[in-house]
């Protein structure tokens, strides 16, 4: 988004940020989601202060995840991960129910700082490697995982070729990524504040029209050669036509957005999925895995005082301990002799 394009925005919440809403068109059929995220874009985001490229490339794959672990029932995770030989080497993302994401990236920074700040903006960060999603449905249930090579596309055309391989799913998707300016009097008042946003639609059934699949995103039925090809060229045609200002502008209801884009279609929503930020690392997690390494294991782990220095990737958050508190949490682990 061009810094024209930019809108000034409050940091109060307004309806429809941080959240997934579900949606059907009634014409043709289709399923849907819109996504945007706001607090939720911009604590990840800006708690670990990537370069823009960097951080627009994870945004992208919040809303992603986001949007496909929303379809996930009463408990369960999904993980969407890519590992490559491209500038950016790593991303990961975990959507966990109910509604809570967490995310990171690793990059080479050498690499990045050879490439112009424009330049980076037009072409893919991501070279060669895989873009893997496993979901874990949870009550004992099978984790199940698809697999799709990258070879140096964008997250959201790898997505596709996912949709296409994988699940045999006609989709729709765009994502977007941009910084609003915030002038909210409260915290970071005066300051650019990240969103991100995305819309998909899919032809989940032959038959178009049919109930909503039931089940994990793993378990939805296939597409079917033969079925209304029709309502779903309509159906995407009109998808195609949203704008990058349109799914982030925070003054544009989610449902007045839909019924924009497909109102000669009519469309349908469902209750929206609250989404927030989280980690699940804690002191005590951290000093339980130090534990398991052992005196010599850890040896080469010390700061210049002695002490084991560990940073979460995910929430950026630091713990610092020494020999005295991963010893003791290992005899813990280890129970009474």
């Amino acid at each position: 988004m061009d810094e024209d394009q930019r809108v000034e925005i409050s940091r109060t919440a307004l309806p429809g940020d941080d959240a997934v809403l579900p949606f059907r068109t009634v014409r043709s059929g289709v399923e849907g989601r819109l996504v945007r995220l706001a607090t939720v874009a911009d604590d990840v985001l800006a708690r670990h202060d990537y370069p823009e490229p960097v951080s627009r490339a994870l945004g992208e794959a919040l809303a992603l995840t986001a949007m496909l672990g929303s379809a996930l029932r009463l408990q369960g995770r999904l993980i969407l991960e890519t590992r490559t030989d491209g500038i950016l080497r790593a991303l990961a993302v975990n959507y966990e129910v109910p509604g809570r994401l967490r995310g990171y990236a690793s990059f080479a920074k050498a690499r990045l700082a050879e490439v112009s700040h424009d330049v980076a903006r037009t072409v893919t960060l991501l070279g060669a490697g895989n873009l893997a999603l496993t979901i874990e449905p949870g009550e004992g249930r099978d984790t199940y995982q698809g697999i799709v090579a990258l070879e140096g596309q964008s997250l959201s055309d790898a997505a596709l070729t996912y949709f296409r391989q994988s699940e045999q799913l006609p989709t729709f998707l765009k994502l977007v990524v941009a910084r609003h300016y915030s002038n909210d009097p409260g915290a970071r008042a005066g300051s650019w504040r990240w969103r991100a946003a995305g819309l998909m639609i899919q032809h989940l059934t032959a038959e178009g029209v049919g109930d909503p699949p039931e089940g994990d995103l793993a378990e939805h039925g296939k597409w079917q050669p033969g079925g209304d090809e029709e309502n779903w060229r309509r159906a995407r045609i009109l998808a195609e036509t949203v704008e990058d200002h349109e799914l982030l502008d925070p003054t544009l209801p989610p449902e007045r957005l839909l019924y924009r884009l497909f109102h000669e279609e009519g469309v349908r929503v469902q209750p929206a999925v609250p989404l927030r930020s989280y980690c699940r690392c804690s002191r005590e997690r951290i000093a339980m895995f130090l534990g398991q390494f052992g005196a010599e294991g850890l040896s080469d782990l010390r700061d210049p005082d002695g002490r084991f220095v560990v940073t979460c990737e995910f929430c950026g958050r630091t713990y610092s301990f020494n020999e005295f508190e991963t010893n003791e949490s290992q005899a813990n682990r280890s129970g009474p002799k």
